[in-house]
């Protein structure tokens, strides 16, 4: 009879849910509700169907019906992709709580057709060293051939420390989950042509450069574009003479 039973409420609670939506009976959303929602989609609580649709899980349908119009996300260059990419739950992970949970899944771009823009726009020139600089740096493997159809420029190209010089392909060098190149061997310590890859900060165009920078060097008449003066490769912290000094 207790079979009976459990196997009554077993089909009516998912009858009346698809009938008359989940707020219909109460209380059946805490036994399988994975984990609370993030705090900015607290406010939706148990109304499941808000983001669920039955038999298919999250649509991006649903998704886009709320965030269609995000201009903060739609302004900006780095994220404005997201109004080609149809595919939200690839990254997007809820039932986690806190502020959100992201896990940029680059493969989902690849996916839904972020491609390379057209090298035939790009300099022949810069295309030839970047793909030189990249072969001293890594031989190529199946996650950069992957990572190479992506327009990684599209999205990071105002935070390109190379100012352009190594042209679009980000991912000749740089793989998926780190943009820290492993086996980059910085240039010889004897090298001068620091400014060529390193622009100075905005304190270096002030006075606090001459009252400060070029005094705890011992560098008086040096001049901005000569960071070997007074950095060491090592890190721009350590400076030549002095040791580990931090003034910025």
């Amino acid at each position: 009879m207790a079979a009976v039973a459990v196997l009554a409420v077993g089909l009516l609670v998912p009858y009346l849910i698809h009938r008359s939506g989940s707020m219909s009976v109460p209380g059946w959303q805490g036994l399988v509700m994975p984990g609370p929602l993030s705090r900015k989609h607290a406010f939706l609580g148990q109304n499941c169907e808000a983001c669920h649709t039955p038999h298919l899980g999250v649509t991006a349908e649903k998704c886009i019906a709320c965030h269609a119009g995000a201009e903060a996300v739609l302004s900006k260059q780095s994220t404005v992709f997201h109004a080609k990419v149809g595919e939200c739950a690839g990254c997007h992970v809820e039932h986690e709580g806190g502020e959100r949970s992201v896990t940029m899944d680059h493969g989902v771009l690849v996916a839904a057709g972020h491609a390379q823009a057209s090298l035939t726009k790009q300099n022949e020139s810069v295309r030839e060293a970047a793909l030189a600089f990249a072969r001293l740096l890594r031989p190529p493997h199946a996650e950069q051939e992957q990572a190479t159809s992506l327009d990684c420029a599209s999205c990071h190209s105002n935070r390109d420390p190379h100012r352009g010089l190594l042209g679009r392909e980000c991912a000749l060098c740089h793989e998926l989950k780190t943009w820290k190149v492993a086996s980059f061997r910085h240039p010889s310590p004897a090298s001068t042509e620091c400014a060529q890859c390193h622009q100075a900060p905005p304190s270096h165009y002030m006075m606090h450069f001459e009252m400060v920078s070029k005094r705890v060097a011992g560098k008086e008449h040096a001049r901005v574009e000569q960071c070997y003066l007074c950095h060491t490769t090592d890190a721009w912290n350590s400076i030549r003479g002095v040791g580990w000094y931090k003034h910025h």
